[in-house]
């Protein structure tokens, strides 16, 4: 939830300033994660020498978002911002409130003590840091915030208070993650190791990008392994391309420690991400790995991948928000999820990432597509047609329910995990669950290396682009699109099943170009969010294929817009919701020419019989609705399976609207934040 990021330039002189406007636009590209407050910690002092500046530590923290800080940062003056550091670490966060209100105090990074002997950035929850909290209260360490983080800072400085002998900053952190409970990704500073970094992970996802104009000693970086009681465990006996990584001939290099890759960027494309319980440490230039315990599977190094991700993908153009961009990139990026992956000519779907898994999956008795909020919904929208092209039971679970639960799950079961972020805590978990249980697991993320698409067997990557907007929107449609791929995938060989395929495989080809018909309809759209943006509720209301519909324009709006808003399913009506229904109650249904038609329009006589004035999101050339009601919207028409991506663009375009009109921040929604990290 949280965003972190930390740049350590070794040997590349960089003055303060420099230093403080990379970790102020790492942080900006990470805004996203969290937007409550955020802080910064680097070396104080105004010494020409960097050793001496990097014996103590100074915190910049404050309440809002990151202009705040950075306006902060600029009003400084006990530090020279135009002092060079040959050698220098500095860490930044963002933050997205779990324990403890949004303020300054509570933000990151953590310290310690008054001193500032050591400091730490977090994202995650620690779930036993109430027992941490109490036993270092009783040894006499204070505590200044109402977070967990902070027991982390203590506790870092209770294990260097007592230690046996000198001990290396990356063995302190590994005796002090063997305390921690929960979920956690970590950069640690501090006075005693000038210079140094190490972070580490355990659920929450973290990497680490590499610069150097300098030839590096290695591709693959091997894990070492050892004991944590080994005083020396973390010192390195050697330093060559079989234990760390450095530049050839001891050059210059920069190191930036993410939370995604949004934030390196603009400035490496190498990165190398981390795995759980990996401590990677800094140590005079060299980069090592270290874990404590061998598992059998695990891998012996950890590669530098190249990021295929350019920089003008991650800004806004001449959109005024993020959402508004990804609304409008969903022509290009539904076809990008294809790209590929049908031959039009041939009516065929390869997906490369389940080849290797598809005989498995053929044989299986049942598909459970698990995941939490927009994804969800993606899964619910494509139920229908994986049951029809599959003929296999479909079951789509929120994953915090799935485990609640305790789901029984089979080895002949496949499990779908759908996640934007991969990184998504309750999904993790459930995949976590099933794959003890020795089904095959499926990812479908829009996230190269995140945790999800690492820790599946198989999987799909949607090729949406990044998605900055806390709101959801073409991630959505390319999982959709991935979904239905699939199920195009199982029926390949069925005979009775070949005309159908090839009108959805028509369907999906000409799809790109209906979105661009659909998104014309903008300024009709606005002019209908002028007319309900005053109201506190509003019902969304269809049946069949469109309730995924309903379901997520209902999100977007309340996500981004804070109105009360709820998505119906238009054959449950008459239990219930229909006693909503009034001549002022806002009411949107969306009615298509399928085989819910008809007892769609029933619903539609329903409202209207009880005074309600429903606008309709309908096919353009069903004429009878549009005759029957005073307001439409009308989109065109594609095969039934695939109509739920034209029809919840409109709510995606009306959810944006709304929010500008009320006067919110669409891509920064209160209370909530990208990346769902933490349960």
């Amino acid at each position: 939830m949280c965003g972190i990021f930390a740049y350590l330039n070794y040997h590349v002189p960089r003055t303060r300033r420099e230093i403080l406007e990379t970790l102020i636009k790492g942080l900006q590209r990470l805004e996203y994660r969290g937007y409550d407050s955020a802080g910064v910690g680097i070396d104080g002092g105004n010494d020409k020498n960097w050793e001496n500046n990097a014996r103590q530590i100074h915190l910049i923290k404050k309440s809002g978002k990151v202009k705040v800080l950075e306006d902060a940062i600029e009003k400084q003056d006990a530090i020279d911002l135009d002092i060079e550091f040959e050698v220098h670490l500095g860490i930044a966060h963002t933050r997205w409130a779990t324990h403890g209100v949004p303020n300054s105090l509570n933000s990151h990074p953590h310290r310690s003590d008054k001193k500032n002997e050591f400091i730490v950035i977090h994202n995650g929850i620690i779930t036993n840091y109430k027992d941490l909290r109490k036993f270092l209260e009783s040894k006499g360490y204070e505590f200044e915030s109402d977070t967990d983080t902070e027991s982390i800072a203590k506790l870092v400085k209770y294990m260097y208070d007592n230690r046996e002998d000198d001990i290396s900053f990356a063995t302190l952190v590994e005796r002090v993650i063997q305390q921690l409970e929960g979920a956690f990704a970590l950069v640690l500073k501090s006075v005693h190791y000038p210079g140094e970094a190490v972070c580490t992970r355990r659920g929450g996802p973290l990497l680490i990008g590499v610069r150097s104009e300098h030839r590096l000693s290695t591709d693959h970086i091997p894990v070492l392994y050892h004991s944590a009681k080994d005083k020396s465990s973390c010192s390195l006996t050697r330093a060559d391309s079989t234990t760390c990584l450095f530049p050839v001939e001891e050059k210059g290099v920069e190191y930036y420690f993410a939370s995604d890759a949004s934030a390196v960027i603009e400035h490496t494309n190498r990165v190398i991400f981390l795995e759980d319980d990996d401590v990677a440490a800094v140590v005079d230039g060299k980069l090592s790995i270290h874990r404590i315990n061998r598992r059998a599977g695990d891998h012996p190094a950890r590669a530098i991948q190249t990021l295929q991700l350019e920089l003008q993908q991650i800004m806004k153009g001449n959109f005024s928000s993020f959402m508004q961009k990804e609304i409008f990139e969903q022509p290009e990026s539904v076809l990008n999820t294809m790209r590929g992956r049908i031959n039009f000519d041939e009516n065929t779907v390869i997906l490369g990432g389940l080849q290797d898994h598809i005989k498995e999956i053929l044989r299986c008795r049942r598909l459970i597509l698990i995941a939490c909020g927009t994804s969800f919904h993606a899964g619910v929208a494509t139920r229908q047609v994986l049951e029809e092209l599959t003929e296999l039971p479909v079951m789509v679970e929120l994953a915090s329910d799935f485990l609640d639960r305790n789901t029984p799950v089979f080895r002949d079961d496949v499990c779908f995990f759908l996640s934007q972020s991969g990184e998504t805590a309750d999904t993790l978990m459930a995949l976590r669950y099933c794959k003890e249980r020795g089904a095959l697991i499926v990812g479908i993320t829009n996230t190269v290396g995140s945790s999800i698409s690492r820790e599946t067997d198989c999987g799909v990557h949607i090729n949406a682009g990044p998605e900055i907007g806390v709101a959801s929107t073409k991630a959505y449609t390319s999982q959709f699109i991935s979904l239905v791929m699939f199920a195009l995938l199982m029926c390949e060989d069925r005979i009775s099943m070949q005309e159908r395929r090839k009108e959805i495989i028509r369907g999906l080809k000409a799809l790109p170009d209906l979105i661009k018909e659909v998104l014309t309809l903008d300024e009709e759209i606005q002019n209908l969010a002028t007319e309900l943006y005053q109201q506190k509720s509003v019902l969304i209301m269809g049946r069949g294929y469109h309730y995924a519909t309903c379901l997520e324009g209902a999100l977007k709006i309340k996500e981004i817009t804070y109105m009360h808003s709820e998505g119906i399913l238009a054959g449950e009506l008459k239990h219930g919701p229909l006693a909503l229904v009034d001549k002022l109650m806002p009411v949107i249904m969306v009615i298509m020419r399928d085989h819910t038609y008809a007892k769609c329009q029933n619903a539609l006589q329903q409202v209207v019989a009880r005074q309600g004035r429903p606008v309709v999101i309908c096919d353009r050339d069903d004429y009878e609705t549009i005759k029957s009601v005073n307001r439409v919207i009308k989109v065109p028409h594609s095969v039934d399976c695939l109509q739920g991506i034209l029809s919840v663009i409109p709510l995606q375009l009306l959810s944006f609207h709304l929010a500008v009109l009320r006067g919110f921040d669409v891509d920064c929604p209160r209370n909530l934040a990208k990346s769902v990290t933490v349960e």
